[in-house]
């Protein structure tokens, strides 16, 4: 669509302007969000143009974003999107240890390294699990959710 802002990351300079991903995704996504019962607002398009960059994101990295965009947004807004989104399985929310809570758009499923050191996670597919999984069922009777999953440590870089 034309008139459209620019989608932006943010980097360790804080955010940059990118070219935008295709609208057809977006448009997808807030189609499937519109089939769960969920509603496409802009804030909700900017949030969502943010996650498409690659990584996972802070709420705070995402309103960074959206607010370069959208300046009257607020935090408490994209936290409120971030919240229904993650409700209608559109967005996956990753707590690791003792830090602020990550979001990505929901995917399928897998596990997280996450560095305790530099903070970057990286996805691990399901089939790592396979074996704790396993065990953790038939010795504890107990089911393993593996998207809000992550393994604490210190990545290549970092050791």
């Amino acid at each position: 669509m034309a008139g459209r802002p620019s989608i932006v990351e943010v980097n360790s300079e804080g955010p940059v302007v990118q070219a935008p991903p295709t609208d057809g995704v977006i448009d997808d996504i807030l189609a499937t969000l519109r089939q769960r019962g969920g509603r496409a607002t802009h804030a909700r398009r900017l949030i969502l143009g943010a996650l498409l960059q690659p990584g996972h994101h802070r709420a705070e990295e995402i309103a960074a974003v959206v607010r370069k965009q959208a300046p009257d947004v607020h935090l408490t807004t994209v936290y409120r999107n971030l919240d229904e989104l993650e409700r209608l399985r559109i967005v996956d929310r990753t707590y690791v240890s003792h830090s602020p809570a990550t979001f990505h758009l929901a995917s399928v499923t897998h596990g997280h390294l996450a560095c305790q050191v530099c903070g970057s996670i990286d996805d691990l597919p399901a089939e790592a699990f396979a074996t704790l999984r396993e065990i953790a069922m038939t010795e504890h009777g107990f089911q393993i959710t593996l998207d809000r999953f992550a393994i604490p440590g210190r990545c290549a870089q970092c050791q």
